[in-house]
């Protein structure tokens, strides 16, 4: 990992995980990838692409009636609302809207891969530069593909909070990131400048906090919540992602055998992921939510303090990814193929 000043591009820390946190890594994915893997695993006709939730319909002895935005309803015994931050799921649970942390972000993706291309010049490291009330950086996914963000403060949550804006303006979205890091090192405005205008996405920072004996239950009749359906949380710890895959292989765990079972066995399994993983998501999340008030302060002499010695001096890599040591409790057997 490197980190550097925006002011000049200043070395204020460089280190490798292996020497600053033995047995910690980052493993950057791009989450197409990641997705197609996946999906790679399951039956042909096991996806259902075009099916966006509308509400649910209703729920009865029978199962839950989704309603989709095409008009088909589905029936369903079980449900796992995975659909994201802003998902119809938690809302019909008596979930709130994910809460506006006073941050947006800027994220690209440049792609090095064209005809006669050498594929991208970085080495595999981690680049973090900081300003005031701005931070930004960019990694390496693949050997054609770097992954940049931009962070930065804004008081006024933007309309279609949690959702992302990616449309024809996508030049206007990369003139206006740009124009945030004016004059900061080079390699990141090269990355900024190489990516496509639509693979630049602008989206507001949004986080919920399971506050215990006041947040609904993450599971009513035969449905749950994963994921940021259930636990939207600030991508400062980098961890968003992560919990929803830990959250996968915890119900899966759990759910496997309990529909085998039947009746009142799946109610309780979902009850029982939902005590595992709230005691690992709740403090994740606030735990985010801290560090992105930390990190995007604009205070000249706060700034100051934090590049001339709270970063070089102070900060020590292995307790801040302490939390990263998590076991989802060995690894999930391969369900048997028809």
């Amino acid at each position: 990992m490197r980190m550097r000043s925006a002011a000049g591009g200043r070395d204020l820390r460089e280190f490798s995980f292996e020497e600053e946190a033995p047995g910690q890594e980052v493993r950057a994915v791009e989450r197409r990838a990641l997705l197609e893997t996946l999906a790679s695993k399951l039956p042909a006709d096991a996806i259902s692409y075009s099916s966006k939730l509308k509400s649910v319909a209703g729920q009865g002895a029978e199962g839950t009636v989704l309603e989709l935005e095409d008009g088909r309803r589905l029936l369903a015994k079980v449900v796992v609302g995975c659909d994201g931050v802003n998902s119809p799921l938690a809302r019909w649970m008596g979930f709130s809207e994910p809460r506006y942390v006073g941050h947006m972000a800027f994220r690209g993706l440049a792609d090095y891969g064209g005809i006669g291309a050498q594929g991208q010049p970085f080495e595999p490291k981690v680049n973090y530069i900081y300003g005031r009330g701005l931070r930004a950086g960019f990694v390496p996914v693949s050997a054609t593909k770097v992954y940049w963000f931009i962070c930065f403060n804004s008081s006024t949550p933007p309309p279609g909070l949690g959702k992302k804006t990616k449309t024809a303006a996508g030049a206007a979205l990369k003139r206006e990131a740009l124009e945030l890091v004016r004059g900061w090192p080079e390699d990141l405005v090269a990355v900024m400048r190489g990516t496509a205008d639509d693979a630049v996405v602008k989206t507001p920072l949004v986080d919920r906090w399971l506050w215990p004996g006041v947040a609904p239950r993450a599971s009513r009749g035969g449905v749950v919540l994963a994921g940021d359906a259930w636990h939207p949380m600030t991508p400062n710890l980098g961890q968003g992602a992560c919990c929803a895959l830990e959250d996968a292989v915890v119900l899966a765990r759990r759910l496997a055998p309990a529909v085998l079972a039947g009746g009142a066995v799946v109610g309780e399994a979902m009850r029982g992921y939902e005590r595992e993983r709230w005691g690992r998501v709740f403090p994740l999340t606030a735990r985010a939510g801290l560090v992105g008030k930390l990190v995007q302060w604009g205070n000249p002499a706060v700034c100051a303090a934090r590049d001339g010695v709270v970063i070089p001096r102070l900060v020590r890599l292995g307790p801040f990814l302490e939390h990263t040591n998590f076991d989802c409790g060995g690894l999930l057997e391969p369900a048997p193929m028809n």
